[in-house]
């Protein structure tokens, strides 16, 4: 996967329904991969040119979404010079990008009981209405998350768009983008957890198991699947907090 295509297949953490604009679409994708750790410090991001062509905006999209993330600090524009990541330590993934600041008003414990209710009710839909198509993209990506067990970074993005597969199969786009923003929520927690040890070999088993449901296209199959990782997602990052 060249590093282009991360910044493509990164999902806009707001759907077309909501009210954002596509600087702030842009920007958002780019503070994603910074705050979830796959962008660190030094690392140079694509030209606007590079940007704009990959994702489908123009070129003065790409430079309103870098000079916003400049006003924070999070990246560096140097003239003659490619823009490099300037800084990842505190800046916290519900203050950085834009859709998710009104999540940390929420209790976790809130948070997770809303994403249970809502993607229950979104893979149920799921799995009776899942294309041939999808179910290929979900088979690639498990095996590609096979070969990332030592890459926390590179599986959080795989994971994000695993899951977004299964959100845009829903016939229902309000309830797609609500979980897609409650999936969102906490993922800096989530990635330290992710690193611990064993901790991607039991979401791999949680995603072979989703998949395995949505590809016999059994709705009370993959809710318990998907109810099994969520739980464990929860109780993983709960852990973390509490030993914090």
């Amino acid at each position: 996967m060249g590093v282009l295509d991360i910044y493509e297949r990164v999902p806009a953490l707001d759907s077309k329904i909501a009210k954002h604009t596509m600087k702030e679409q842009i920007s958002d994708k780019i503070a994603y991969l910074i705050c979830s750790g796959f962008l660190r410090v030094g690392d140079e991001l694509p030209s606007e040119r590079e940007l704009a062509k990959t994702l489908g905006v123009s070129r003065e999209t790409v430079r309103g979404a870098i000079q916003t993330l400049a006003a924070r600090g999070m990246i560096e524009v140097s003239q003659g010079a490619r823009t490099r990541v300037a800084r990842t330590d505190g800046f916290v993934l519900s203050e950085a990008v834009t859709t998710l600041r009104e999540l940390k008003n929420y209790t976790p414990q809130t948070v997770f009981e809303a994403r249970r209710v809502v993607e229950s009710a979104v893979v149920s839909d799921a799995a009776q209405h899942i294309k041939p198509e999808a179910l290929e993209q979900m088979k690639d990506l498990l095996a590609v998350q096979a070969t990332l067990f030592d890459d926390p970074s590179a599986f959080q993005i795989s994971d994000r768009e695993f899951h977004e597969i299964i959100y845009q199969s829903c016939r229902n786009p309000l309830l797609a983008k609500f979980v897609s923003d409650l999936y969102a929520y906490a993922l800096d927690v989530r990635r330290l957890a992710i690193s611990r040890p064993g901790a991607i070999a039991r979401s791999y088993a949680d995603h072979q198991r989703v998949y395995e449901a949505l590809a016999a296209r059994d709705p009370e199959a993959v809710v318990a699947a998907m109810g099994s990782h969520l739980m464990t997602v929860y109780t993983t990052s709960q852990d973390l907090e509490l030993a914090d």
